[in-house]
């Protein structure tokens, strides 16, 4: 699949991307350095290949790590203009030639332990003067305490549960507070790190961080089977074939957002001065299985669900579980954000599965 950056855009999507553009245009030229050229890890993602396509879209430049010979002959087809690979595997200096004469990093993702990763590519950046600007890709996983009471969660918090869990049971951690000690430990390491290589009330570069929940939409980057999809996109196409039972949709999962929010989130923390030092829950509303069925099972959604004999129904219009709530009033003001509607979500994503060689 070859994505066209001069992609066909309806009116209105167009003139909400122009004045976009001029607002991010506006606040690069206000930066210290601009953010015209990037580098991008683990660049054949989920997420990254949509932070990819918008950069692009944008004119930015961009180099993307990849793991292997084959994903990156992957994006080559992609991306034909303004792109570049390096094949990285995360070893301590390994991006210390790849930064080199870039203004800003966007890190997306590990293949080995999230703290390591993490440190690695900062340690990278301390090389190239010309960084002002590291945008890491954390999770809502780094704020929320997986516990009772339900609560409303801010930037302001750290989840210290996993943490502890993680201290008291060591290696016997079940992968959920594993997982969710992973991301918070690699995000307080970033924050760290820059912290330790401020002098004088000045460091290096500044930080920001994107903490979204479980991340829907369609599917950009090469899946070779239902296995390669991401754990949320993946989890939603259990439903599709059967695999899951109507019963659980009703699990209370907390919050979701569109993948091309994720993206442009992404895009303004890397253009807009104020977003530096910061996070940012990035959460477009609540959310449990049984909202995006009742989407797919909507007449209007008829010829679509076609494509899915096997799909359930789950409980439709049942009662809401209570949940936590990710509040993501920072993002949505400081970078006028209106979340993408949920029904545009899951339907693109339903179509996506559809046409999706070896998924759909």
């Amino acid at each position: 699949m070859v994505v066209d950056i001069s992609i066909s855009l309806e009116p209105q999507e167009q003139g909400e991307r122009r004045l976009r553009g001029q607002r991010i245009a506006s606040a690069v030229a206000a930066r210290r350095a601009t953010a015209g050229e990037f580098l991008l890890t683990c660049a054949s993602g989920f997420v990254a290949v949509h932070v990819l396509t918008e950069l692009l879209q944008l004119g930015y430049k961009a180099c993307g790590t990849v793991r292997s010979k084959d994903k990156g002959e992957v994006l080559d087809r992609m991306f034909t203009s303004n792109w570049g690979r390096v094949q990285w595997g995360e070893t301590d200096g390994a991006l210390d030639e790849a930064v080199k004469g870039l203004d800003a990093i966007t890190h997306t993702g590990s293949y080995i332990t999230a703290v390591n990763g993490t440190v690695h590519v900062l340690k990278s950046a301390l090389l190239e003067p010309k960084i002002k600007r590291v945008v890491i890709t954390s999770s809502f996983a780094a704020i929320l305490n997986p516990e009772p009471p339900v609560s409303t969660f801010t930037e302001k918090d750290w989840n210290h549960i996993s943490l502890e869990e993680v201290e008291k049971k060591g290696a016997e951690t079940d992968a959920f507070h594993s997982y969710r000690a992973s991301k918070t430990l690699a995000e307080k390491a970033a924050w760290k790190f820059v912290e330790d290589h401020t002098k004088y009330g000045v460091a290096p570069f500044d930080l920001a961080t994107i903490n979204p929940p479980l991340i829907f939409g369609p599917i950009l980057h090469d899946v070779k089977s239902a296995a390669s999809l991401n754990t949320s996109v993946g989890a939603f196409y259990a439903f599709l074939t059967g695999a899951k039972k109507d019963d659980d949709a009703m699990a209370p999962l907390g919050s979701y957002i569109d993948v091309r929010d994720v993206a442009k989130l992404h895009v303004d923390a890397l253009s807009i001065e104020e977003a530096g030092g910061k996070r940012f829950a990035a959460s477009s509303g609540s959310f449990y299985y049984q909202l995006a069925l009742d989407t797919l099972h909507a007449p209007s959604n008829s010829d679509l669900l076609l494509q899915f004999p096997k799909a359930v129904a789950g409980h439709p219009h049942a009662t809401a579980p209570v949940q936590n709530v990710l509040d993501a009033s920072r993002a949505k003001e400081l970078f006028n954000w209106t979340p993408i509607p949920f029904e545009k979500t899951f339907t693109d994503m339903a179509v996506s599965l559809a046409e999706t060689n070896g998924v759909g």
